[in-house]
This record gives C-alpha cells, sequence and structure tokens, in this order.
C-alpha cells in the first residue's frame, strides 16, 4: 500500500507534464528573465532617448521573423508530443528535427543581426541600450542552443516523459522571446 505522498512526490508539479526538476528549472528560468525584463524596462524609462536612438538601429524584420521561427518550432515540438501519443515515432522525430532545424535557422538570424551591429561599430560597451540587448538576446540565444541539444536529445530518448519535459523547456524559450521582441524592438 502506498500513501499519496509516495504517489507524489513532487506535489503540484507531479501533475505537470515532463519532469518536475523541468519545472524547477523553467521557474527560474522565467523570474531571472522576468528581471531582466523589468530592469530592461526600468533603464528604458530612465533614459527613453538613449532606447528610441538604440531601437532605431534594431530590425524590427528580423526580429519578427524569429518570432515566427520560433513560434514555428513551438508547434512543431508540440505535434512530436501528439505523434508520439499516436505510435508515430518516425514522424516525432523528423517533427523534433524540424523543431531543432528552426531552432538553428532563429540563430543563423541573430548572428547576422549581432553581425550587423558590429559592422555598425555598436558593441556591448557602445551604451546601456546595448548592454542590455546583448545581455538579454545572448542570454536568450544560449537557451535557444541549450533548447536544441535538449530536443536532440529527447529525439534519441523518446519516451512520452522525456518528450514533454523537453518540449516544456522549449515552449519557455519561445515564450520568452514573444515578451521579449517587442520589449526590445517595438516598444518605446
Amino acid at each position: 500500500m502506498t500513501t499519496a505522498q509516495e504517489e507524489r512526490p513532487w506535489g503540484g508539479l507531479s501533475d505537470l507534464p515532463g519532469h518536475p526538476m523541468m519545472w524547477v528549472l523553467i521557474l527560474t528560468e522565467v523570474v531571472t528573465f522576468g528581471l531582466l525584463f523589468l530592469i530592461f524596462s526600468v533603464t528604458g524609462a530612465v533614459q527613453p532617448a538613449l532606447f528610441a536612438a538604440g531601437r532605431a538601429h534594431l530590425d524590427p524584420l528580423l526580429g519578427g521573423a524569429n518570432t515566427l521561427v520560433l513560434i514555428t518550432s513551438g508547434w512543431l515540438a508540440a505535434l512530436a508530443v501528439e505523434a508520439h501519443i499516436l505510435g508515430r515515432r518516425g514522424a516525432t522525430r523528423a517533427l523534433l528535427a524540424g523543431a531543432m532545424g528552426l531552432g538553428l535557422v532563429f540563430v543563423g538570424i541573430k548572428i547576422v543581426e549581432y553581425a550587423d551591429k558590429v559592422r555598425a561599430g555598436i558593441g556591448i560597451d557602445t551604451d546601456t541600450f546595448f548592454t542590455l540587448y546583448f545581455l538579454l538576446t545572448g542570454f536568450h540565444l544560449l537557451h535557444v542552443l541549450l533548447g536544441v541539444v535538449i530536443l536532440a536529445m529527447v529525439a534519441l530518448h523518446d519516451s512520452l516523459d522525456n518528450l514533454k519535459t523537453g518540449t516544456a523547456f522549449w515552449h519557455m524559450v519561445d515564450l520568452v522571446w514573444i515578451v521579449m521582441y517587442p520589449l526590445i524592438y517595438l516598444v518605446g
């Protein structure tokens, strides 16, 4: 006979899809990004002219393209979970490969953006706007790369629990960008 505590060792986290430790990581990342967004917003309110000048050097079309890329990638990852539930292992892996491929497209677009800034003489030490721009987008870029690695591991070991765990992280990466894009590129 098992107790309720043994059946739900993670309490409320036991009901979430995937491994509960991933949800602890996701919560930590959401709080971290939230604090960074707050710092960016407050600094932008204190230095509106500097932030407007900084945004003028950004390409909202590339940022928008990256938004579509990540949303589509997240959709493919969600479809991979559904394909696994339906017993379609080949489709599961193909959909995960598509999600990873779009993650790498995101990375490529971001590298193009960074290269454009460097060619224009803009770097992390240019001013407060670009310090925060490079820190925020670079931190997110690292999460995209980690997410691609996680999805690759999940594709190799594609149990339903692993798929739900990996796609939960990937959706967090999507969600962070969906908030970051308008905050950095459009609001002001």
